[in-house]
């Protein structure tokens, strides 16, 4: 599965404002939800629920929100560059400007178990992270990561 198997160019976010890290699941998470039509209050929770579990920053400026949802049948993912970086608690302890959130079925299926895997290697790759750094808009950010 590729990144643009379940990430649309329309969930692609640049600046998007948030100051601290609650604000910024928070936001990421209701707009996902609207965006599928789900109850806002249980995405978000969800999203919060397993960054409690441990930190999604996995370095490098970059995290990697998710959660699994009952309502979802397919992998869904939502981009965000940050208006400025913010303090995540991530392994390295720098800051987070580039945020993927993605929301997976409950129930995994053998495509979708290396949804993660592959973000997340894109997402350590630092040719691609000075791509979506220097994106001057939101569709430049999208070919970072899915072209």
């Amino acid at each position: 599965m590729q990144i643009k198997d379940f990430l649309s160019a329309s969930e692609v976010v640049v600046d998007f404002p948030a100051s601290d890290k609650a604000g910024l699941l928070r936001g990421l998470a209701t707009r996902a939800a609207s965006t599928l039509k789900l109850p806002g209050a249980a995405v978000v929770r969800s999203i919060q629920v397993r960054d409690e579990l441990g930190s999604t920053g996995i370095g490098n400026g970059v995290c990697i929100p998710h959660a699994r949802l009952q309502q979802l049948k397919r992998p869904f993912g939502l981009l965000a560059r940050l208006k400025q970086p913010i303090a995540y608690q991530a392994i390295d302890d720098q800051p987070v400007d580039i945020v993927f959130l993605l929301l997976l079925p409950a129930a995994p299926q053998s495509d979708q178990l290396n949804v993660l895997a592959a973000v997340a290697r894109k997402l350590r790759d630092q040719a691609v992270l000075r791509r979506a750094r220097s994106a001057t808009g939101a569709t430049e950010l999208y070919q970072a990561l899915a072209g």
